[in-house]
């Protein structure tokens, strides 16, 4: 850890737009840590070109997550927000770090088979050793705990192995990360096929509620969400539809599953859907405005961009001189 404060790392990729799914599963949250941890915020731009951007929209998006970072809470003064691309330590670590993770276990990771099935066209060496970056912005840090959604534990998983790897050869280099994986609300489904996780890369738009959607658009899109056989308000396996939306109304009201169930007790679908839509576009009002302003100052965001890498480099160099000199690399 970096002096007496624990740390936390997280990184959101620029790479479409973020849905609430990523905001009640991750982003919602980040303002929390930053009362207990030393935190580190980073747009995973180097992360994003596994596969192929449009550079002016990848440019575009990451203003935008930044924007959305500082949006949702995340205090500049309480907390290191920056770019990945920015701060070359990243690159440098995982280099190093893919000479100590093996190609089996890299073969093993869930992601790697999902994407290389969805971009059969373009299954590049970076798409295969993403993980070993995802180590180096992690253990750059001295990180002590990851929060993530449940579909990335694996590579934290990875990420540990990697570390106890090394620091088996060379002891004491870097500090073991530990997951935090949310409870609640951290695995949002699709709206269309509630069987699958809610993707900002989703084809149908109406399976994705996006954070930046306007309320016409949030609540039309509830209302067109599939549901289940009946039209009772229960949270049980048979109603993976019904119980995808309790939870994200629970999330955003902070009730029980009990609470929503006696609360629509005897109402039809059509009511609760259009309840879900309507506290869904409430909560994310202050959040879209906050954005908005923050958008238009684009120097004040390229402002934060110098100062948060200059703030993650000054920690980052200090772990990756310490790598390098028990590598035996020569550093003048």
């Amino acid at each position: 850890m970096l002096g007496e404060q624990k740390v936390s790392y997280s990184g959101v990729q620029p790479s479409g737009n973020l849905t609430i799914g990523n905001y009640l599963g991750a982003i919602r949250n980040f303002s929390e840590y930053s009362e207990q941890y030393k935190t580190f915020y980073c747009v995973v731009d180097q992360h994003a070109i596994t596969v192929r951007q449009v550079p002016a929209e990848l440019r575009r998006r990451t203003y935008e997550t930044l924007a959305l970072y500082m949006a949702c809470g995340l205090d500049p003064e309480k907390n290191t927000l920056y770019v990945q691309s920015m701060v070359h330590e990243h690159a440098e670590l995982a280099w190093i770090l893919n000479c100590f993770t093996m190609f089996g276990e890299l073969s093993r990771m869930t992601q790697f088979k999902d994407k290389s099935a969805r971009h059969s066209d373009n299954i590049n060496a970076g798409l295969f050793t993403y993980p070993a970056l995802m180590a180096a912005d992690i253990l750059l840090y001295q990180t002590d705990v990851v929060p993530v959604g449940s579909d990335q534990k694996q590579h934290v998983e990875l990420c540990r192995d990697i570390a106890e790897r090394f620091n088996q050869i060379h002891p004491g280099t870097f500090t073991i990360p530990e997951p935090i994986i949310s409870k609640h609300g951290m695995r949002i489904m699709s709206l269309a096929d509630p069987t699958k996780k809610m993707s900002k890369s989703d084809e149908n738009a109406n399976a994705v509620v996006y954070i930046l959607d306007d309320r016409d658009t949030i609540i039309r899109k509830f209302k067109r969400a599939v549901t289940d056989s009946g039209s009772e308000i229960r949270y049980a396996p048979d109603k993976p539809g019904v119980s995808n939306l309790m939870t994200i109304y629970s999330c955003f009201t902070g009730k029980t599953m009990e609470e929503i169930e006696r609360e629509f007790d005897g109402r039809g679908y059509g009511d609760f859907k259009l309840a879900v839509g309507e506290v869904t576009a409430d909560a994310l009002a202050p959040v879209q405005e906050r954005y908005h302003a923050l958008l238009i100052d684009k120097a004040a965001l390229e402002e934060q961009m110098k100062k948060g890498a200059e703030e993650a480099s000054r920690c980052a160099r200090r772990t990756l001189y310490k790598v390098k000199k028990k590598l035996g690399f020569v550093q003048l």
